[in-house]
């Protein structure tokens, strides 16, 4: 069954960090003198962003996330999305969207674990699909943080985690209210929306052609570098 057929979102799943080691960026300055942005040294003061782009033919195009703050605690690693983090997210875009949902994300160890392999079994609203590895073109969501990274985050001395925390939230916003830029991040992946129903085999092998595209061109290079 395709998403057409069960009157589903297409929904890209990503998540990202992001500190307040800003993003480096074009600006404008004088000439001859280089523009310097001083910032603090390095800080374990971070924020982890899991975000869903939602796409459905006829229905305006959304944008779902959810922050983590990490706090560094001495002799613990960071802090990170466990697999109940991911079903809790899936089930607030479920409710949101009002419709089932074909989920499309990486091949990450949380995203496969038994506890999500089961809830996703026991729900026929929520069908799963994973992307093949090292396949970030894939996927809308990193589109997305381009966006961040490039736009609100660019060249900025933050102040603490806090004033980290409000640029993120004003930039996520601006894109939630913005869906043609979300269209754009689907149209960067190589992807288009159709009514048109189409078998699972059609889908990968669709799914599969940028990735099947990038191989030749690296094997293509590899053979020219030898002679």
């Amino acid at each position: 069954m395709t998403a057409a057929a069960l009157g589903a979102y297409i929904v890209f799943e990503d998540e990202a960090g992001f500190s307040m080691t800003p993003s480096r960026a074009r600006t404008w300055g004088r000439r001859g003198h280089t523009p310097v942005v001083r910032v603090r040294g390095r800080s374990w003061r971070r924020w982890s962003i899991a975000a869903m782009c939602c796409y459905k033919p006829g229905e305006t195009s959304r944008l779902i996330y959810r922050p983590r703050r990490h706090r560094k605690h001495k002799g613990k690693g960071r802090d990170s999305f466990a697999w109940r983090d991911y079903r809790d997210l899936v089930v607030r875009a479920h409710i949101q969207l009002q419709a089932p949902i074909v989920l499309i994300w990486d091949i990450l160890n949380t995203h496969r674990a038994a506890g999500m392999r089961k809830y996703a079994a026991a729900h026929d609203w929520l069908t799963i699909i994973q992307l093949p590895s090292y396949a970030p073109d894939l996927n809308p969501v990193e589109s997305v943080w381009s966006l961040l990274r490039r736009g609100p985050l660019a060249n900025i001395a933050f102040t603490d985690d806090d004033h980290l925390e409000r640029t993120l939230r004003r930039g996520l916003r601006h894109i939630q209210l913005r869906p043609d830029l979300i269209d754009g991040c689907l149209t960067g992946a190589g992807f288009t929306l159709t009514d048109e129903e189409t078998s699972p085999r059609e889908i990968r092998a669709r799914s599969c052609e940028p990735l099947r595209l990038r191989r030749q061109m690296e094997h293509s290079s590899t053979a020219g570098g030898g002679e």
